[in-house]
């Protein structure tokens, strides 16, 4: 029966009515045609994204008007269920006409994301309406059938790609990819995505990591010792721009970075497999690669770190560039000046990266376990709550060596000045100013993550539907 009405390839009229009630539901002023806003109110019981809805006009959109007639919207629904059924059958197996939880299992195996048989039932139990424990295609259909999560694949793609949130701060454990992904280009699209979303972050909150950098070497003596005291006394001694002081070498050396993590990512990670190919690896060994893969990178790049906290700590015509300030680090300090502070900040990737992993792991497998009967997408708040949990307790626990690293690449360099030693600066710090003064700075560090994110996490969603429109891979394209 159900082999027989899958071969169909047209719609019933019973289907193409509720099409046309659905239409009328959406039609809010009743023009005969939906736009993107109507859209969004009209399915935001379902939880879509902006950007989602923006995909379905487009797909739909035949002559270009920016909304959808009755006949588009029919058109798309009719191409778009054909796409669900081909993808239903791809992941029936046994081809039986149902899919159960062992299916579910394999299939995101197969896609890099390994769930226990628990997990997987509470995914299948979100599209499963008759409480049958397997899905039929009419079940399958009707869940994806205006769901921002296409397939199984894209479920799978949100848990595996959902970390892509710069604060400015360490990059946290890279990504991994299916060889699929990296054959088809999706992984420089993603990469690309992700930086221009990092380089908008960080120029958005400029202003509150200058100000952390000054904390973190002066302390609470300066002017600067309050947010609002210390953006105040910047803007006073050089105009409005010199909130951003250092903030185009702190963009300039996203793109480098993450190239290199993500190539050091993938070497480490061949040579720990072994002769074993494909599969994921197990979150302590994604930490030991994800650590490894971060001290490769930051030794190439380290230098541009000592450059964007010099530049940051500058006052007004001390450097007239970039090249300006390379140069005169290197006359009157010389080539180990551009590696102060290199020990304390290898230390502190340990932490950061094993504490981000571990948290985000922890907070993800516990809404999966309690949450998923509803939908298998996290959705929005969940992903980005789970990310900037995770980063804010890596944060608390390498900041100590931050501040540290910072002192030693803002040392005086006129000669005969004191260049004091990681434990020196430490227990300097603690006798000075206790325990306490370890964390001088990370007021405004806090005060900016949740813009920070706000802002990576918007621009990097719209960056990925404009990257991956144009260049031929968007969603409706990845899974024909």
């Amino acid at each position: 029966m159900w082999r027989a009405r899958c071969q169909d390839s047209g719609v019933d009229p019973e289907r193409e009515r509720l099409w046309a009630e659905l239409f009328a539901q959406l039609d809010l002023n009743k023009d005969g045609r939906i736009d993107v806003n109507e859209l969004r109110v009209g399915l935001a019981a379902r939880g879509m994204s902006w950007s989602s809805v923006e995909e379905i006009v487009r797909a739909g959109d035949v002559n270009k008007d920016g909304q959808l007639d009755f006949e588009e919207f029919t058109e798309y629904l009719r191409s778009h269920e054909k796409r669900l059924r081909l993808m239903f059958r791809s992941l029936d197996r046994n081809n039986d006409g149902e899919l159960d939880v062992g299916e579910i299992q394999q299939s995101l195996h197969n896609l890099g994301v390994d769930v226990t048989l628990e997990q997987a039932a509470k995914i299948l139990q979100s599209m499963d309406k008759d409480q049958s424990m397997t899905i039929d295609w009419f079940e399958w259909r009707d869940h994806f059938l205006f769901n921002p999560l296409l397939n199984m694949e894209e479920i799978a793609q949100y848990w595996k790609h959902s970390v892509m949130l710069d604060i400015g701060e360490h990059l946290t454990v890279p990504d991994e990819f299916s060889e699929k992904e990296k054959q088809s280009g999706f992984v420089w699209r993603q990469l690309m995505a992700g930086a221009v979303a990092g380089s908008v972050s960080r120029t958005g909150t400029a202003p509150l990591d200058r100000l952390k950098v000054f904390l973190q070497v002066h302390g609470q003596s300066s002017d600067k010792g309050t947010v609002w005291r210390g953006l105040r006394a910047m803007v006073k001694e050089g105009g409005l721009s010199a909130l951003w002081r250092g903030n185009g070498i702190n963009v300039l050396k996203i793109a480098p970075e993450t190239a290199i993590k993500f190539m050091a990512y993938e070497q480490i990670k061949r040579l720990m497999r072994g002769s074993k190919e494909g599969g994921t690896l197990k979150v302590q060994e994604r930490f030991v690669a994800g650590s490894l893969a971060g001290a490769t990178a930051q030794t190439v790049i380290y230098p541009m770190e000592v450059l964007k906290t010099r530049l940051t700590l500058r006052k007004t015509g001390q450097y007239s560039s970039v090249a300006d300030c390379a140069k005169q680090i290197l006359q009157k300090e010389g080539v180990l000046a551009f590696y102060k502070g290199y020990l304390p900040n290898m230390l502190g990737i340990i932490p950061y990266a094993g504490i981000d992993l571990a948290v985000y792991e922890t907070l993800k497998n516990a809404w999966l376990q309690r949450y998923s009967e509803g939908s298998p997408d996290p959705g929005v708040l969940v992903l980005v709550g789970c990310g900037t949990a995770s980063s804010t307790c890596g944060q608390l626990a390498s900041y100590p060596l931050a501040l540290i690293r910072t002192r030693m690449q803002a040392q005086a360099s006129v000669k005969g000045a004191p260049q004091l030693s990681m434990l020196t600066l430490f227990r300097s710090i603690v006798a000075q100013d206790g325990v306490v003064g370890l964390y001088r700075g990370i007021a405004p560090n806090f005060l900016k993550v949740i813009p920070a994110v706000s802002i990576s996490y918007v621009v990097y969603e719209h960056m990925r539907a404009l990257i991956f429109r144009y260049t031929g891979y968007g969603r409706l394209d990845a899974v024909k």
